[in-house]
Order: C-alpha cells, then structure tokens, then sequence
C-alpha cells in the first residue's frame, strides 16, 4: 500500500480554501465554511471514543480518519441507497460511508494515500465545501 498521506498536508489544504476557519479545541479537527461554525463540511478524527471505535484509530498514533459531508445524490451514487455491504471500518485508503453518520451522507477514508487523495478525495471535499458555502444545496435526509 501507498504511504498514507501526512493529515498536516490535509489540513494545510483545507485551509487554503476561501473562507475555511479550523476548530482544534477537541482531538478530532473541525473544519467550517465561514466564521459561525454552523456545521462542519470536514473532520478529522485521530483517536477512538464511546460512540465510535469502528475504525480503530487507537491502533497506532499516525492512524486517522478524514471524513466527508456530501450531498445525498452523489453519496448514493458511491454508496447506493444503503450504506454499503458491511463495509470493513478499518480499512486504510478506502472510502466508505461514515461509520456514525453515513446515513447523513457522510463519507470517510483512513489514512488516504497521495493519489487517493488527489484523484478520489479532493472532488469529494469540493463537493462539501460547495454546500457549506452555499454554491450547492444544502444536505438534507427527507429528499
């Protein structure tokens, strides 16, 4: 498998988006379009908790999950109208849905490799920050 791409070059990327502001207060990285920090299009999660140890983040420290918020068509599209078939959590650069809020059309991938993150990542991340600023429809679950 391909190197896992550095979670700082993530993060640098993200915020050189226009209007992205970063919330770092807890261990999972938030990341807002614009400065009311309604919703977060972006995570990045980098350690296991109650509601969510699906995909073992605790297994080693440069281990982490950078999940998605998308639009419900073009998460179906990947998906189809389920979440997938059982879908293994924690497999490393694989897309899959969120393990918590896939059913809110939000995807996730561990640890992407440079070319995931380029060829299959970034449109993913357009797409979201897309709808955080407004570009796009909002996500809604009764579509």
């Amino acid at each position: 498998m391909a190197a896992a791409m550095d979670k700082a070059a993530i993060t640098a990327y993200l915020e050189s988006l226009d209007g992205v502001e970063t919330d770092t207060t807890t261990p999972t990285t938030f990341f807002f379009y614009g400065s009311e920090h309604k919703f977060p299009f972006v995570t990045i999660k980098t350690c296991d908790d109650d509601l969510d140890r699906a995909s073992r983040l605790d297994r080693a420290p440069e281990t982490y999950r950078l999940n998605i918020g998308l639009g419900k068509a073009t998460y179906q599209a990947l998906f189809g109208g389920a979440a997938g078939n059982d879908p293994d959590f924690a497999a490393l650069d694989r897309l899959i849905p969120h393990p918590v809020y896939g059913k809110t059309y939000w995807v996730a991938i561990l640890c992407p490799s440079h070319n995931t993150f380029q060829t299959m990542v970034k449109p993913l991340i357009t797409e979201a920050y897309d709808i955080a600023a407004g570009k796009r429809p909002a996500r809604t679950t009764n579509q």
